[in-house]
């Protein structure tokens, strides 16, 4: 597995968003959470933020959209200059149809699970993705907690994906930082959202450094 390490930019200043994007070039995706206080208690940004990130930055846009009616929205982030776009599958009206009519403009698919919903029931839409996220916090929110009870689940989604022998990425948002990103390594994540660790640290390049050779060093063992 790849480690990829993908710097959230709802940890980072609003008012400053080109030069924090510019800051974390270093990484291999900005995740841009879209939220519209609606499938979420929080109102984020939308399809202009992400067009103007765009412009802004060489790093690839991970677009994680937790809005209602992900079937309609959706394709306009593609539009947007977005590189993956994530629905949630709580939200999807037709999460076959949407991952389909991503990858066929262009961007990688992504399907998220808040943390109750269980993965197994979509075991067979695997093969339709191109990522799967785990969400380890309830969504809406930076800053919160890494919900340990989460790690079981990584691990038998990890499983589902070798057993069906895909190419399928594994992420994982919410309280990753470098006292959490060894264990979801370890249990079978590759792909790493973290919000506060990169943009509260210092040096956020610096922190996308270490935080990729922790989960390297995790992936190895």
């Amino acid at each position: 597995m790849a480690v990829q390490i993908n710097p959230s930019i709802l940890s980072a200043d609003f008012a400053r968003l080109a030069d924090e994007a510019r800051a974390v070039e270093g990484a291999d995706w900005l995740h841009v959470d879209v939220m519209d206080n609606h499938f979420v208690p929080n109102l984020t940004l939308g399809v202009p933020v992400v067009e103007s990130l765009r412009k802004a930055t060489e790093t690839p846009l991970d677009c994680h959209l937790m809005i209602e009616d992900p079937d309609r929205w959706a394709p306009a982030y593609v539009e947007a200059g977005a590189g993956s776009v994530t629905f949630h599958v709580e939200a999807a009206a037709a999460p076959v149809r949407l991952a389909r009519e991503i990858r066929a403009m262009g961007a990688r698919a992504s399907m998220a699970l808040k943390p109750a919903t269980p993965v197994e029931p979509y075991e067979d839409l695997l093969p339709e993705l191109d990522m799967l996220l785990i969400m380890t916090v309830e969504p809406g929110f930076g800053g919160q907690a890494f919900l340990d009870i989460m790690l079981p689940k990584i691990r038998r989604a990890r499983q589902l994906i070798e057993r069906h022998g895909l190419e399928l990425w594994l992420q994982v948002d919410g309280g990753v930082s470098a006292s959490t990103i060894e264990r979801c390594a370890e249990a079978g994540a590759d792909v790493f959202v973290a919000g506060s660790a990169v943009y509260g640290a210092e040096d956020p390049a610096e922190a996308v450094r270490a935080l990729r050779k922790q989960a390297a060093a995790a992936c190895a063992h």
